[in-house]
């Protein structure tokens, strides 16, 4: 193979592929953050079944778990494989939060509700960070694809202000005066 000088003309050469290993942490990483998001959207609209604010969540929580799924897609199309025990780590994580004291012992506290809009909003802050990590990486790498990147960072920014709006109403209700 010959070798072509840098101001040459002639045809372009594909640059480098994205370097998996780390690519593949990160990934997996991100993963078990969209698998402990997931569970918890899905506690809290168990939670608040019949309500106002199951009304509102119920469309970001079908987001939150396309957006997995979409991650998954993501990880197969750049050949990272899923570490199970990070998946695995991601529910354990979930579960071990609903153990958080909330000042009430036999039911459910509208605290419990505040943090858990607050966690979700936070993971949407994470999960959107890691959309634009990849479109970042999608200049050069054509297996990523920028448009769908696109409509995922901004899906994410649209989940995080309607998870923003519910938090600041879960305000009012939690620390109101009895």
């Amino acid at each position: 193979m010959t070798e072509q000088r840098a101001d040459s003309p002639g045809p372009r050469r594909a640059a480098p592929a994205t370097d998996t290993s780390l690519l593949g942490i990160y990934l997996n990483d991100h993963l078990a953050g969209a698998t402990a998001g997931t569970a918890r959207v899905r506690y809290l609209l168990r939670s608040c079944r019949g309500s106002a604010l199951a009304d509102a969540l119920a469309p970001v929580a079908a987001e939150i778990a396309d957006d997995r799924t979409s991650l998954l897609h993501i990880m197969r199309r750049l050949d990272v494989p899923v570490r199970r025990y990070k998946v695995y780590a991601g529910r354990a994580a979930e579960q071990v939060g609903r153990l958080k004291s909330n000042g009430s012992l036999v039911r459910r506290s509208p605290l419990s509700t505040l943090w858990e809009l607050e966690a979700l909003a936070l993971g949407v802050e994470g999960k959107m960070a890691g959309w634009e990590t990849l479109r970042d990486l999608a200049t050069t790498d054509d297996r990523l694809d920028a448009r769908q990147l696109d409509g995922l960072i901004e899906r994410a920014r649209r989940q995080h202000a309607t998870l923003e709006a519910l938090r600041h109403k879960q305000v009012v209700v939690t620390f109101r005066a009895a």
